[in-house]
């Protein structure tokens, strides 16, 4: 078993009510009632799935020393029983994004559009989990899965977080976003 690899269900299991999807760029996804997120593979989408994505989580990349020290002293832990509210929010970016080299990629993810600075800003209220699907191979539908968990009390702050990122420099390269957010049952 891959640690690394998480899968994510979208059909009628799992513990995560699914309240909207919301299809921000391209292609949308099949609307779901619940999501199910498995630490390990899912070879194939159980009865009842309208979709399963994957992902592995693995190093910080475009960031420096300095920025994932702040990272990791302010990044809560996901699971918190306060986090009742997440977002699973898929993304897709351009062929000219990833035509870029590593440092053109780090200028506009970080010197141009300040992404983790913006997060920061944001920590402790959310925590986050981010999933690389381009690891896995060319047939995965997206690049990234970002998985966000909340306080019902910080949905706004949440809503700040991704309206302040997806009008940055960044956005312009992703070709593909679907916003999917759920609350755990017994919340």
């Amino acid at each position: 078993m891959n640690a690394r690899l998480f899968s994510f269900v979208g059909g009628k299991i799992g513990p995560w009510r699914v309240v909207d999807i919301n299809t921000v760029a391209g292609e949308a996804l099949a609307k779901v009632e619940r999501l199910e997120i498995v630490n390990g593979a899912v070879s194939e989408a159980p009865d009842g799935a309208r979709w399963l994505l994957r992902g592995l989580t693995s190093n910080e990349r475009y960031v420096v020393r300095e920025e994932k020290e702040q990272l990791v002293a302010r990044q809560p832990s996901l699971g918190r029983r306060e986090a009742s509210c997440a977002a699973l929010i898929p993304i897709r970016k351009t062929a000219s994004w990833w035509s870029l080299a590593q440092d053109e990629r780090r200028r506009i993810f970080e010197e141009s559009s300040h992404h983790v600075r913006t997060g920061l800003k944001y920590l402790p209220a959310v925590a986050r989990r981010l999933h690389h699907c381009r690891d896995l191979g060319e047939n995965e539908p997206f690049d990234f899965l970002t998985w966000f968990e909340y306080a019902p009390s910080d949905s706004a702050v949440f809503d700040e977080l991704v309206a302040e990122l997806r009008v940055t420099e960044e956005w312009a390269y992703v070709d593909r976003e679907i916003d999917i957010r759920v609350v755990r049952d017994g919340a």
